[in-house]
């Protein structure tokens, strides 16, 4: 059986290396974050002043610019997570960066496309319906040139935000901590519970309240899954671009994390009950029968709670 997290064995797996990675990646990723709160200041003193950092909230971040700007500055930071991938695996580990990606002969684009192909139907399509059932719910918001900058922003900038995340979680953090502990369901749960748990601070949380991990931590899941049994990122990847690009382009709101010149604005005031366990307990699944069916995944349990393979 190809082991995708066995991958990693053929590079150096020592657990302190993981350690200095996983520390770098991060720093270096929120170290980018400083260009919002920057072109904040800019924006608002003229004059750049550090004591006033701690003065701005996120609704300065949403409001005080240009939504194009600042989806830009937001998805920057990203950019320097990736490439603090990149040189934590090649230069702490020497791991081949295609290791890092898949367990087959060359990258599968097919399957990315897949991967964005169900997600991006299935966002369209259900948000259609709605506009079609509550249209009083939306303001139809398009206007060509600010929707064109968006559109080039988030081509470019929001693969490079959901790439980062899928290598990081699924990719090195999955591989790291199961050649560390030598079985493939540790570093599933854990990496699915810590990927949601990040989206803490997101102002959807805020709005709706802690039960809307349920929806983050089970897509952490979700995503986990479509990896260890296609023993691959390709699916993983095309899944999280599709999701978080097509909402970005089409229906956004006052209060999600991306803030766009979007074609919908959705101005429905959001409540939260059983309803948030439907993606998780129906959707999802769907998802996976269907990826399961099309790529013929076969050994579930071997293959989500089995250990690690000493050779590949």
């Amino acid at each position: 059986m190809r082991d995708y997290i066995a991958l990693a064995k053929k590079s150096y797996t020592d657990w302190w290396r993981y350690f200095i990675g996983t520390f770098f990646i991060f720093i270096l990723w929120q170290m980018a974050t400083i260009f919002l709160p920057i072109a904040v200041l800019f924006e608002k003193h003229s004059t750049f002043n550090l004591s006033l950092l701690g003065e701005l909230d996120f609704n300065d971040l949403i409001n005080t610019l240009d939504s194009n700007l600042t989806l830009f500055l937001y998805l920057i930071s990203f950019v320097f997570g990736f490439l603090g991938i990149y040189l934590v695996v090649r230069v702490i580990h020497f791991q081949k960066w295609k290791n890092l990606l898949t367990t087959r002969t060359k990258f599968d684009w097919g399957r990315v496309l897949t991967g964005f192909s169900i997600i991006g139907f299935f966002i369209i399509i259900s948000t259609l319906i709605d506009y079609w059932v509550n249209p009083e719910e939306y303001i139809f918001n398009f206007k060509s040139k600010e929707f064109i900058i968006l559109a080039c922003i988030a081509l470019i900038l929001v693969p490079v935000q959901t790439s980062f995340e899928e290598l990081f979680f699924r990719g090195y953090l999955m591989q790291g901590i199961g050649v560390i502990f030598g079985n493939r369901a540790f570093p599933l749960i854990i990496t699915s519970v810590v990927f949601g748990l990040l989206h803490l601070g997101n102002p959807e949380v805020e709005k709706l309240g802690p039960l809307l991990m349920v929806n983050y931590i089970g897509t952490g899941f979700l995503l986990g899954i479509m990896t260890l049994m296609d023993e691959g990122l390709e699916i993983a990847l095309g899944y999280h671009a599709g999701n978080n690009l097509i909402t970005a382009l089409l229906v956004t709101a006052d209060w999600t994390a991306f803030q766009t010149e979007s074609i919908l604005i959705s101005t429905e005031d959001p409540t939260l009950g059983i309803e948030i366990f439907f993606p998780v307990l129906i959707i999802y699944p769907l998802f996976l029968l269907f990826l399961a069916r099309k790529y013929k995944w076969n050994n579930w349990k071997e293959r989500l709670f089995g250990s690690i393979d000493k050779v590949i």
